[in-house]
């Protein structure tokens, strides 16, 4: 998995052999998301411009993210046990936008990395709703990324996934975070931070549980299985997800 360093703070740990200070002294700067009332999505390469959908109660078309407006309790279930607290901002400083999963009367339920493949629970208040028009399904047989818009498939691209001893993660999960990596290292530019967390931690990896799509020093290793379960690929690939793919879009993960 994948290691960034803001500060001292870690992201994941990633790396085949590496180790967790090998992205010591890297910035990450995340882009920003912003709304608009067109429903044409505009992307530059810091920024991913989403739009909004209609008001809670409304028929809902197409995936949605939702946009927290304020800290709110993750609850297991409606109106159930608060699990964790969620705040309006990730770790890294981006808006913390939610993959939506499911919608109940007052109540939506989101994806995300305190709930790791299962969906919590948040007051539909507390949010507001995205159109999420870009959507990921990961083969991990095939090794390959589809990527689609609009539910038209636009590129697909191969990928390095988890090894036989840390397999990457199978399930729904959302975009978290969209990095930038500078000051070199094995992550290549950039990092695509998704609410799955790897569970097979190999013994001695100090370098966190987080699973991202980032690039590699070593271009051999796409297309292989070789990870702690992050996802490996090409930086034009990677480069190109990243201008397009906005806060809170829907993972697929399959085996």
């Amino acid at each position: 998995m994948l290691v960034a360093l803001l500060g001292a703070a870690l992201l994941a740990g990633c790396g085949g052999d590496r180790s967790p200070d090998s992205l010591q002294g890297a910035e990450v700067a995340p882009p920003t998301t912003a709304t608009t009332t067109t429903t044409t999505p505009t992307t530059t390469a810091e920024t991913t411009t989403t739009t909004p959908a209609a008001e809670p109660g409304a028929e809902q078309q197409g995936p949605l993210g939702a946009k927290l407006e304020r800290r709110v309790g993750l609850r297991n279930e409606p109106d159930g046990k608060i699990v964790a607290m969620l705040d309006t901002k990730t770790r890294w400083g981006s808006p913390r936008v939610l993959a939506v999963a499911e919608q109940r009367t007052g109540w939506l339920g989101v994806l995300t990395e305190q709930q790791p493949g299962k969906v919590a629970w948040i007051p539909g208040d507390a949010a507001e709703l995205l159109l999420e028009p870009w959507s990921l399904r990961i083969d991990l047989s095939a090794r390959r990324v589809t990527v689609s818009h609009e539910g038209e498939v636009v590129r697909r691209f191969t990928v390095g996934v988890g090894g036989p001893g840390s397999p990457t993660p199978t399930g729904r999960f959302g975009v978290t975070d969209t990095l930038r990596l500078t000051g070199g290292g094995p992550y290549g530019c950039c990092a695509i931070a998704l609410t799955a967390r790897q569970k097979d931690i190999p013994q001695g990896w100090t370098g966190g549980d987080r699973v991202a799509i980032h690039g590699t020093d070593s271009p051999s290793s796409i297309g292989r299985a070789v990870s702690h379960g992050c996802l490996r690929t090409a930086e034009d690939d990677l480069r190109w997800l990243l201008a397009r793919i906005p806060l809170g879009s829907h993972v697929e993960i399959v085996a």
